[in-house]
């Protein structure tokens, strides 16, 4: 069986960050571990706390899952520190870590900030280029590209700067106003950039959208997918999340992930 690492803090409530990870991963047919980067005090409303893990209890967590059983692809999500970052990226070195799905979370679908200002340097130099594909949302983007997007070409632009900046493949991803669900794809596979269509679905419970979406890209991944093929199963399975509509208490529930994947996502390539 393959298997993922996802590298990420957790959501109390449930519907994103590494619960989300594990749901998804197991959804889509990898065995899941984790490596807690801190704990959080959050709902679908908003983030009221968190407590980070150390950088050597990180470390130790990372040792444990790489020395026993490798990954086949890891998925970074929130980290919010530098020594962190800092620790994340010398054991992907160390271990020769392959499939490296990096998540950029700065800023909670909330509006609660995720990651310390510091730690954006961090991030640019150290671990985004060693990711085969990051997955930052328009507001991610824009601070990592240095520029400001307000329609689908600047997107274009966005994940071509970042694929030529950091040296990694760039899914910059839709919505916030510029499209209804429409992702773009810029890597080492195609000579232009590639679009992945998708139909805004009217569903209040998007609590974790962007961890099971980064999920579902290195399971499939870690499958022997190519990149492409991975981004356009991923959309697929968070689409299929998102139809089942699951509404779990008031307000605005987390994500439902117990959409049932069909059978030639959970196969191996």
């Amino acid at each position: 069986m393959k298997k993922a690492l996802t590298i990420a803090g957790s959501d109390s409530c449930g519907g994103a960050g590494i619960q989300a990870d594990i749901k998804t991963m197991t959804m889509n047919g990898v065995y899941a571990m984790s490596a807690v980067t801190a704990l959080t005090a959050q709902n679908t409303t908003g983030v009221t706390g968190i407590l980070e893990a150390s950088p050597d209890f990180l470390k130790k967590q990372l040792d444990a899952v790489f020395e026993d059983i490798f990954p086949d692809a890891v998925k970074i999500g929130m980290v919010s520190s530098s020594g962190l970052i800092e620790v994340i990226a010398d054991s992907l070195e160390k271990y020769e870590a392959r499939n490296i799905v990096v998540d950029p979370v700065m800023v909670a679908t909330s509006g609660a900030r995720l990651i310390e200002n510091e730690a954006v340097e961090v991030l640019k130099n150290k671990l985004l280029p060693l990711a085969t594909v990051i997955t930052p949302n328009i507001p991610e983007a824009e601070i990592l590209a240095d520029m400001s997007i307000k329609d689908e070409a600047d997107m274009e632009q966005a994940a071509r700067t970042l694929f030529e900046r950091y040296g990694c493949a760039a899914l910059v991803k839709g919505g916030h106003s510029i499209n209804d669900a429409n992702d773009v794809l810029f890597s080492s596979e195609s000579e232009d950039a590639v679009w992945f269509k998708g139909e805004r679905i009217n569903n209040p419970n998007t609590h974790g959208t962007g961890c099971t979406l980064s999920s579902a890209i290195a399971s499939n991944l870690a499958k022997g997918y190519n990149l492409a093929r991975s981004v356009e199963n991923a959309k697929a399975y968070l689409s299929g999340a998102l139809e089942a509509m699951l509404d779990l208490g008031k307000g605005s529930g987390p994500l439902a992930h117990n959409y049932a994947l069909p059978e030639e996502f959970k196969r191996e390539a």
